[in-house]
């Protein structure tokens, strides 16, 4: 995986996040962030396709994969995605760049969010996968969903309750999580499984990751309310999959239109892990949204 890519870790805000990065310095940045339980090894497929266009970035998030995994506090401040986004920012200015195009899947898609809110000026466009607006789907919580995304409330209960009870055989609660997430487990690779499952054995990632979904139902929350009326102002493509839990009990378009001021989106004919079951159909959607967004800033 990752052949024509750099591995380094980056000292940022008192942590260290390991991260890959194509060496083609020349070319306009992007940053690919991952979801929960992955790595950045998660877009081993979507990443190569894209250095023809872009210099790509992939960094383990806090808590995940080869970055540190920092003690919290009461109120998960360490692990909001305000803090995660912060972790991104930093970064991209400590590699010299003070724009760049945002993609994010699931949490990460959740980080990008953030970021893009706190520090739109940074963000030329953005693409989401398989997200809807974290404060609106709590809002507008069905049991269908509760269901379909039952980690959302498990991981949120006290500690060390999630905690305790996926460290007695985290490969086992991985993929049954995953697995029957994606309805199969051919969408993750050899390499990518085991780069996955030897994460989320570490006790310190299985903690780090309760708490940033008990962040997500508390302070990012909180967050978000603090924004008031304000829309995000930074172009953003949305992509959901048609075979999800996002597509059967949201409103996707309506949620994020209250959230985005220049908002287009489709669903695909994919599972959630869709950066990974149709790669080239999503390297392509990213493509064309983040250069046409480049063509049309400098054309105006």
């Amino acid at each position: 995986m990752f052949e024509k890519f750099n591995e380094t870790y980056m000292e940022v805000n008192g942590i260290r996040l390991f991260v890959r990065k194509s060496d083609n310095v020349n070319a306009p940045p992007i940053v690919l962030l991952h979801g929960y339980p992955q790595t950045s090894a998660m877009w081993h497929k979507v990443a190569p396709m894209l250095l023809d266009d872009f210099e790509v970035i992939c960094p383990d998030l806090r808590g995940y994969g080869r970055s540190d995994k920092p003690s919290s506090d009461e109120l998960h401040e360490t692990y909001s995605k305000r803090t995660m986004a912060n972790d991104i920012v930093a970064m991209m200015r400590q590699l010299g760049h003070d724009k760049f195009d945002l993609v994010g899947h699931d949490r990460g898609a959740r980080v990008a969010h953030r970021l893009a809110i706190d520090h739109g000026e940074m963000v030329k466009s953005m693409v989401l996968l398989d997200i809807a607006p974290g404060r609106e789907m709590y809002e507008n919580t069905r049991s269908d969903f509760a269901h379909a995304y039952w980690h959302w409330f498990f991981l949120t209960q006290k500690y060390p309750i999630p905690e305790q009870m996926i460290g007695l055989d985290p490969d086992s609660y991985w993929k049954l999580k995953c697995f029957n997430q994606a309805g199969h487990n051919s969408s993750f690779s050899k390499d990518a499984l085991k780069e996955y499952l030897d994460a989320f054995r570490d006790d310190a990632a299985i903690h780090a990751s309760c708490e940033d979904y008990r962040a997500a139902a508390t302070i990012d929350i909180a967050h978000d309310n603090e924004d008031g009326t304000d829309k995000l102002a930074t172009p953003l493509y949305i992509i959901w999959a048609k075979k999800g839990a996002i597509e059967k009990c949201f409103d996707v378009m309506e949620l994020w239109r209250q959230r985005a001021e220049k908002v287009t989106g489709e669903s695909v004919d994919t599972t959630h892990y869709m950066a990974e079951e149709i790669p080239i159909v999503i390297a392509q959607k990213i493509i064309n949204f983040c250069t046409n967004q480049v063509m049309e800033i400098t054309h105006d």
